[in-house]
């Protein structure tokens, strides 16, 4: 029996890597305003919020507009320069796939960004449902997002896992009610999720399955 039937993503930097398209699209803005680049340790902690937090945050200023479209010109143009899955992502959403787990993107990021992302890494037929800004009135840390996608699924918070990579993720799947797993390959680094208290850290994607229940599921049909 599967421990959880429902499994939901973050996209950016958990199972897409646009970790350095976001940093040089921030930087492009960066420099076209300012002339210099913005140290790191100021971006990463805010990756995971919307554009619009991020901006709001860099700059001290409410109307950011014009920075967001700046970011999202450069964005567009070198995505397919930096877009890449993390390792096993696709292997594993097929896995779930079979096994009958219902899978969902949570994110931060527009549908339109989003579903290009999902379809130039080969993952937009894996998922069973995409939550974006554009579906939500709040956006993560609040649960609305999250609680969406559960609704969408028809899916039991209880036994549904939400595998993120920034406290942002974890701060909605705990208000959801649902599971909260953080992934070891986060650019804030384990450290900086460890308190949101995730119930697992993975450091492969792969390691999800046994979480699920999947591993000892596929162990019992090779034995009958």
């Amino acid at each position: 029996m599967l421990h959880y039937d429902t499994v939901l993503f973050d996209l950016d930097g958990t199972i897409i890597d646009t970790n350095q398209l976001i940093i040089e699209s921030i930087q492009h803005v960066w420099v076209r305003r300012y002339g210099k680049r913005l140290p790191l340790e100021s971006i990463i902690p805010h990756m995971g919020r919307t554009l619009e937090q991020q901006f709001q945050t860099f700059t001290g200023e409410r109307d950011v507009a014009d920075l967001i479209e700046e970011y999202r010109k450069f964005n567009y143009a070198a995505h397919d320069d930096y877009v890449k899955p993390f390792p096993h992502v696709a292997e594993v959403l097929a896995a779930l796939k079979r096994h009958g787990v219902k899978t969902g993107a949570v994110t931060t990021k527009m549908r339109a960004s989003s579903q290009r992302s999902l379809a130039f890494c080969g993952l937009d037929n894996l998922l069973d449902t995409l939550v974006t800004l554009d579906d939500v009135e709040h956006p993560k840390p609040h649960p609305e997002p999250v609680l969406k996608a559960v609704r969408e699924l028809g899916a039991d918070a209880s036994r549904t896992i939400m595998v993120g990579d920034s406290p942002f993720d974890l701060q909605a799947a705990r208000a959801a009610g649902v599971v909260p797993v953080a992934v070891g390959w986060s650019l804030k680094g384990v450290e900086a999720l460890l308190p949101y208290e995730p119930h697992a850290v993975i450091h492969d994607m792969r390691e999800l399955l046994r979480l699920v229940g999947i591993e000892a599921d596929e162990r019992s049909e090779g034995q009958e």
